[in-house]
């Protein structure tokens, strides 16, 4: 969860939950509702992926009340989009916008007797453009590219709160890339649901890969274009190209994996096998051999028996991943998994913690590989920036937020960490 607060405490705050589009989108709205002079507002932008993330929107807003008893609260985001009388049925609500809506300046500042403001997201059918000047104190900037999915994974609830996908067009694309360059962006991270189905709804179906190149080629002043993350077989021939020849295509790649066993992978409805991974990622690293990997993994998935992840923890060994996103199983009502036969909760949260520890192990395997080179690195906040396979560097010396410099790492990884030298 994170908070956005303006200087100016009369001013819009919001308050996002959930995934990197969500904060993407949280910008936006930021912005409209700045527009729309809207005053004394908390907005909520909430996630439904899990219980957990409902259970603590509805707490950060009955606490939000708590303190603010004169604010305006506004909910939206997925949570909102699929379960909106659940937000209805709170006093402490005003109102309900859904997640196409939410996007629109026009959603912001207009009064209306109706305190639910939600359409059938699976009518909508693009998806919205968006200028945004700048992030806060990001080193980097988030653009949305895609929105929504077509696959229905049997423990994902998100296409309910998303819809179908749909692209944002090439041209508008490199309309915002240009104008974060010139912004003085150095990075710039496309993002979407599911990013590797761009360009299906579009004319010409243009595939993710072409996108990118077709960018690079029309800013050539870019220096940098990193994914957030992306389904594993479906990586176009231009992606593959772009891996091979394009360095400033990043050396990371963060897989939609969710597991390393077949059986629980057919369970979920993925699009690949295990093998499949394997294969991607050797192919990968025959192309860029300084390339990382990171993954996406549920913990703990209905049937998933000691042997099932041992194959999860063994595919992560052998692909050599080393971010992980762990997350132990939770159930969401409207789903196949959820009536599936269930692992026990205390079983889901050791086998998470057994992955989030070899992890652990991973990354400190990518650092000692990493000891002793030349780097090029994307500055953050508090003394540390960010190679191009995601490697975390903590600098010596003071540079600016943003700042993209070429520096030397250590000679050893100290208190599990890699310092310029």
């Amino acid at each position: 969860m994170s908070n956005k607060k303006s200087d100016n405490n009369n001013e819009p705050e919001l308050v996002t939950f959930g995934c990197r589009l969500n904060f993407y989108e949280s910008e936006v709205m930021k912005e409209h509702a700045k527009n729309a002079g809207l005053k004394d507002t908390i907005i909520f932008n909430t996630c439904a992926v899990t219980k957990e993330a409902e259970r603590q929107a509805r707490q950060a807003i009955r606490r939000a009340r708590r303190n603010n008893p004169q604010a305006k609260i506004i909910v939206t985001g997925c949570s909102a989009q699929i379960t909106p009388q659940t937000y209805a049925q709170m006093e402490e609500v005003d109102q309900i916008i859904g997640n196409d809506l939410k996007l629109k300046a026009e959603s912001w500042g207009i009064e209306s007797e109706e305190k639910v403001l939600v359409n059938d997201i699976m009518s909508v059918k693009e998806t919205a453009s968006h200028l945004i000047d700048g992030y806060e104190d990001h080193a980097r900037a988030f653009l949305q590219v895609q929105n929504g999915c077509d696959h229905r994974c049997t423990f994902c609830i998100i296409p309910f709160g998303r819809g179908n996908s749909r692209s944002v067009p090439i041209g508008v694309i490199a309309e915002h890339v240009k104008h974060l360059v010139e912004q003085g962006y150095n990075e710039i991270v496309f993002t979407g649901v599911d990013v590797t189905s761009y360009g299906h709804d579009l004319p010409g179906k243009p595939t993710l890969g072409q996108m990118i190149r077709r960018i690079l080629a029309l800013i050539p002043e870019l220096p940098r274009i990193r994914l957030s993350s992306l389904d594993p077989v479906e990586i176009d021939e231009d992606m593959w190209r772009l891996i091979a020849e394009e360095p400033r295509f990043c050396s990371h790649l963060h897989l939609s994996l969710q597991a390393g066993d077949d059986m629980i992978l057919k369970r979920m409805k993925r699009r690949h096998l295990r093998q499949d991974v394997i294969e991607v990622c050797k192919k990968a690293r025959d192309l860029r051999p300084d390339i990382a990997f990171g993954a996406d993994i549920i913990a703990g998935f209905p049937t998933e028996t000691d042997e099932m992840f041992k194959n999860t923890m063994n595919i992560v060994e052998e692909c050599d991943i080393t971010y992980l996103h762990v997350f132990p199983y939770s159930e969401r009502e409207g789903t196949p998994a959820a009536k599936m036969p269930q692992v026990d909760p205390a079983l889901r949260k050791e086998r998470a913690a057994r992955l989030r520890k070899l992890g652990e192990k991973q990354l400190e395997g990518l650092m000692q590989k990493n000891t002793n080179k030349d780097l090029e690195i994307v500055i953050e906040k508090g003394g540390k920036g960010r190679a191009s396979n995601f490697l975390e560097i903590i600098t010596s010396r003071p540079y600016e937020v943003g700042q993209l410099v070429k520096i030397k790492t250590s000679k050893e990884v100290i208190d599990g960490t890699l310092k310029e030298s």
